[in-house]
C-alpha cells in the first residue's frame, strides 16, 4: 500500500473514531437528562395513573417510574406467578389485577414472595378483598418472556410482566397498558415484599467516549511518527550526495 493510500485510509478510520467519540458524548447527555427525569417522577408525589381514554395513546417514555395511586379491588384468584431473581433471592412476583372504581383494571406488581409463599394460603394476610388504595411506580409491559426464555401461558409459565399475555390468560378483559409496582410496606403480614424496583441505568458513555477519542489521537500520533519518519528517510539520500 502506497503511503498515500494508507494515509488516506487512517484519515477515514481518525474521522469515524472522532464521530464515534461525538456521538457518545451525546449519548451521555440524553442518559444523564433521562436519569433527572426519572428521578424527578419517583420523587414526585403520587397521582391517578392514565385513564383508559388515554391508553391508546399511552407514551411509555414519558410515563415509566412516575409514582402513581390506585384505589379499587384486587381479584387475588387471578394472581400470576412470575419468575423473579431478586436481592432476597430467587423466587416469584405476584402479579395482581386491580379492578378501580371506574371499572377499568390494572395489574399491580404486589412484590416478591419465595417458592415456600407462593401458596396463597401461606400469607393470607396479604389477600386483601375489601377496597384498598395501592401506591407504587408505573412500569413499562415486559411482552415475550426473559432472557433465553418465553413465557408460557399453555402452562402457566412467566418470565416477565408481559400484560396482555397475562391479561388474555386470566379471562381479565382489555387491561391498562402497563402494569404498577406496589410500593414497600404495604401488604398486611409481609408478603408479598413490595418497593424492589431497581431504578438504575447503566451510564458507561463517558468512558466510551474516552475511549474513542483516546484511539483517534493514538492513531494520529502514529501517523505523524510515520509521516515524519518517511521525510526522514528521503530526506537521507539528499544529504548523502551533497556530502560527495
Amino acid at each position: 500500500m502506497s503511503l498515500a493510500l494508507f494515509g488516506a485510509a487512517g484519515l477515514v478510520v481518525f474521522a469515524v473514531l472522532v464521530a464515534l467519540g461525538i456521538w457518545q458524548v451525546q449519548r451521555l447527555h440524553w442518559k444523564l437528562d433521562l436519569i433527572a427525569r426519572v428521578e424527578a417522577r419517583v420523587a414526585a408525589p403520587p397521582a391517578p395513573p392514565p385513564s383508559p381514554a388515554q391508553w391508546a395513546t399511552f407514551d411509555g417514555t414519558a410515563e415509566e417510574y412516575r409514582r402513581v395511586r390506585l384505589d379499587g379491588r384486587f381479584l387475588n384468584d387471578r394472581e400470576t406467578f412470575v419468575q423473579a431473581l431478586t436481592d432476597l433471592g430467587a423466587g416469584f412476583w405476584v402479579l395482581t389485577p386491580l379492578v378501580m372504581a371506574d371499572g377499568s383494571t390494572v395489574l399491580v406488581n404486589r412484590g416478591f414472595v419465595p417458592p415456600d409463599r407462593r401458596d396463597p394460603a401461606s400469607r393470607a394476610e396479604g389477600q386483601t378483598s375489601g377496597p384498598v388504595t395501592v401506591t407504587g411506580l408505573l412500569r413499562l409491559d415486559e411482552p415475550g418472556g426473559g432472557f433465553l426464555r418465553s413465557n408460557d401461558p399453555a402452562n402457566d409459565r412467566w418470565y416477565s410482566r408481559d400484560v396482555a399475555a397475562v391479561a388474555a390468560a386470566r379471562g381479565l378483559g382489555p387491561v391498562a397498558p402497563f402494569f404498577v409496582d406496589e410500593a414497600a410496606g404495604e401488604t398486611p403480614g409481609g408478603f408479598p415484599v413490595g418497593g424492589l424496583t431497581v431504578v438504575s441505568f447503566r451510564n458507561h458513555h463517558l468512558v466510551y467516549a474516552l475511549t474513542w477519542f483516546s484511539l483517534a489521537a493514538m492513531l494520529a500520533g502514529a501517523g505523524a511518527w510515520i509521516a515524519r519518519d518517511e521525510r526522514r528517510r528521503r530526506a537521507a539520500p539528499r544529504a548523502g550526495r551533497k556530502a560527495r
